[in-house]
């Protein structure tokens, strides 16, 4: 559904992009993550033709009615309404249904006939979520959705996005890198203007991350900590709260078949084994480091 090759961004002699390759497949959530000025913003202004790039190619398969964009800090007309707002959106999207859906959805059905100026921001940020959501689009670009929001709020944003997935492309940015791994099904790890690492979120977090298994114990943490730190195969041992240990290995082959005999052989008292899941935190500290 998009495309982008080679992009640039310059401004002046800084390059907020530098020669960024970008594919997201259609009905997909493509989550885009990187630290503050990694060029995140830029790459989804351009994406939405807010800005024009220095060089290089985007291709979107969808009409410019059919893309809809939600900045980071969303404003509007003081003097409007919340369902003037999300009415106007409606029209220009030329689908002038679902107004009062939309309203309901991110939670502003209440506040709909008061005036924007009046919002908190975590309200503007509500708004702004209903405003692009009301049109149906097939495209979505969303730059820090749950910025504002509380706890609440941020659990409705990630089921939206959720619920998209295969009815809209997604592309969204977010430094909460927990709720990136949670409903993206691609991923891309953009940093100083480049793209380190893009792909599906499965196969990446599988292929670069080194598995790493949380045991608990009832007795003998410390002594099975030294055992398991001796083996060539693990990289990590190291205390995790008061009954767990982390232990971070090379192979998970080798886990497999040593880990149960080794926690044995220290004479520890283990209640249980489990594997971590790999972490998109992990996978990012390792790429941007």
């Amino acid at each position: 559904m998009i495309e982008a090759a080679g992009l640039v961004k310059a401004y002046g002699e800084t390059r907020a992009l530098d020669g960024v390759d970008l594919a997201v497949p259609a009905g997909s959530v493509f989550g885009l993550v990187g630290p503050n000025g990694a060029g995140k913003t830029t790459l989804l202004s351009i994406l939405a033709g807010l800005r024009t790039p220095t060089g290089g190619t985007v291709t979107i398969g969808a009409g410019p009615s059919e893309v809809a964009v939600l900045p980071d800090t969303p404003r509007f007309d003081p003097w409007l309404t919340g369902r003037e707002v999300v009415a106007l959106a409606a029209a220009l999207a030329g689908a002038p249904g679902g107004v009062e859906e939309a309203l309901a959805d991110a939670g502003l059905d209440e506040a709909a006939g008061r005036r924007v100026g009046g919002y908190s921001r975590g309200m503007l940020q509500r708004l702004g979520i209903a405003a692009t959501v009301v049109g149906r689009p097939r495209v979505m670009l969303l730059d820090e959705p749950a910025s504002a929001l509380d706890p609440a709020g941020r659990r409705e944003v990630l089921d939206l996005v959720r619920r998209s997935r295969g009815e809209a492309t997604v592309v969204f940015s977010s430094h909460i890198l927990a709720d990136v791994q949670e409903v993206s099904d691609h991923l891309g790890i953009l940093h100083r203007g480049r793209m380190l690492l893009q792909g599906e979120a499965g196969g990446l977090l599988e292929g670069r991350v080194e598995p790493a298994y949380v045991v608990r114990f009832r007795r003998g943490r410390d002594a099975a900590a030294s055992a398991l730190a001796a083996l060539p195969w693990v990289q990590e041992a190291a205390p995790s709260g008061d009954l767990d240990l982390r232990v971070r290995v090379s192979s998970a082959a080798a886990a497999e078949e040593g880990l149960v005999a080794a926690l044995a052989s220290s004479g520890a008292a283990v209640v249980s084994i489990r594997p971590e899941a790999p972490s998109l935190e992990d996978l990012f500290l390792e790429v941007t480091s």
